[in-house]
């Protein structure tokens, strides 16, 4: 049986905490400038783009 290592740094479970943290907070800070963005839309306006107003908030919550 062959073992393999790395000489790869171990992160540090904190930092991989903040970044994830990080992420999360950017892309709800994201979410939340395109939904009012698009809330400010017309329903003409959403209707070029293919939207409801009803439909705004699951689009928005599935960008990634």
């Amino acid at each position: 049986m062959t073992t393999m290592t790395t000489n790869l740094p171990k992160q540090n479970n904190d930092a991989t905490i903040f970044a994830r943290m990080t992420r999360a907070v950017r892309l709800y800070l994201e979410q939340r400038e395109t939904r009012i963005a698009l809330e400010r839309l017309s329903e003409r306006e959403l209707s070029d783009i293919g939207l409801t107003r009803t439909e705004i908030r699951a689009t928005v919550k599935g960008m990634h």
